[in-house]
């Protein structure tokens, strides 16, 4: 049997930062690891470009939630790598919690129990 692949999925607004923050939960990373993590942990399902990825980081330093510091990559090349503050971690949580409750009225509403059961 032929199994199509399913087509990458756009992300909805506020999502990438989610993305963002919890991809540098396992530790500091530059900018290209963490796109290529959220596209390998997401079964290739998502993509995240450039043009996406470093105004969300952009924003992300600006509200104090991830940290920049420059070293060298596995390839020895200069490279930004940014990592989760305090305050990063605290937002996570509550980014997390939201993301829950949202997915599950979702579910709710696209999946209904049925009256009766």
């Amino acid at each position: 049997m032929n199994k199509k692949a399913p087509s990458r999925i756009e992300l909805m607004q506020g999502t990438l930062d989610l993305l963002i923050l919890r991809t540098l939960l396992a530790g500091p990373s530059h900018g290209h690891a963490i796109a290529k993590h959220i596209q390998r942990a997401s079964e290739d399902l998502l993509q995240v470009e450039t043009g996406s990825l470093y105004p969300a980081v952009h924003r992300l330093e600006a509200k104090g939630w991830i940290g920049d510091s420059w070293d060298l990559s596995d390839k020895g090349k200069r490279a930004r790598f940014y990592r989760l503050t305090a305050l990063g971690r605290k937002q996570l949580v509550a980014e997390h919690s939201k993301w829950q409750a949202f997915s599950r009225a979702m579910g709710l509403i696209l999946d209904p129990v049925e009256e009766g059961q």
